[in-house]
């Protein structure tokens, strides 16, 4: 699906080793470790919202909504699954633009039950905007908010978990997120003390915060505390890069990994685990 949405890789005009490896063959791809670090970071977070999104619809969502869509699949490869639902794409109109464009020209157009949600985040509420689709806060919703809180000030990330806690019981909603603390190492970071083998992978992730700052991170070990503020109940959660996200979705039915990681030599007492995933309900 991702590849038919991108089309020719050429085309994309990002330098960056994850991108050049969708023209590489696997074997040889998979040994660039940056390009391994995108794959694993993308395969658990991927699956583990999918995982959280089919429970809601099972428990008896009707409405998903997925906060900054961007190119999101999930309407597009999950349609048994959602078929009874409505989906709501919220996103900037530039953005949703683009990818409307290439759903139609890829697939042909969206499926009936998406209802694409344009927003100016700076200047309209996400309720009012919502409503003005036909979103039904007393309905129970799934909501979906992927590699987006980190960008946010904490008033906007406070203000969308209201806005969730609001919803009718059973509602819920997974993210992912970095503690405080991930926010302060990036702040001191000093490229003269990185080893040189790590420091062109460490400076590409510099350059993309500087465009895109991080700014915001979750009280460091406090998520559970810092949820219920807002009517919510943490549920499933899991570091990314731990042992049990390596067991969980890295595994291979022959007890091989992705990239040959092994779950015992991961989430140990020195492990940095500061990017999460998470799944709450609301109360």
């Amino acid at each position: 699906m991702a590849e038919r949405l991108l089309g020719n890789p050429a085309d994309l005009a990002v330098d960056h080793p994850a991108v050049h490896a969708l023209g590489q063959d696997y074997a040889e791809a998979i040994e660039n470790k940056e390009v391994l670090g995108s794959v694993i970071m993308m395969m658990i977070r991927t699956r583990f919202i999918d995982d959280c999104l089919r429970r809601a619809v099972e428990a008896g969502a009707t409405q998903v909504v997925i906060l900054g869509a961007g190119f999101d699949t999930r309407a597009y490869r999950l349609i048994d699954l959602l078929k009874d639902t409505t989906i709501f794409e919220v996103d900037r109109p530039q953005t949703q633009e683009m990818k409307k464009r290439r759903v139609a020209e890829a697939l042909g157009g969206a499926p009936p039950n998406v209802v694409y949600v344009p927003i100016d985040f700076q200047h309209e509420r996400l309720a009012d905007v919502l409503a003005r689709h036909g979103h039904d806060p007393n309905r129970r919703t799934c909501f979906i908010w992927e590699g987006v809180t980190m960008y946010l000030p904490a008033d906007t990330v406070r203000a969308t978990l209201e806005f969730v806690g609001a919803h009718a019981t059973g509602s819920t909603i997974v993210f992912d997120y970095v503690y405080q603390r991930a926010i302060d190492m990036i702040a001191r970071i000093d490229l003269d003390k990185i080893p040189p083998a790590v420091r062109p992978a460490v400076q590409r992730f510099l350059n993309l915060v500087a465009d895109e700052p991080w700014i915001f991170g979750l009280p460091d070990n406090a998520e559970h505390e810092y949820l219920r503020r807002f009517g919510l109940e943490a549920g499933d959660a899991l570091p990314i890069g731990g042992a049990e996200s390596v067991s969980r979705y890295l595994t291979r039915a022959d007890g091989t990994t992705v990239g040959g990681m092994r779950a015992a030599d991961q989430g140990g007492p020195n492990q940095a685990a500061v990017y999460q995933l998470i799944e709450a309900t609301v109360r």
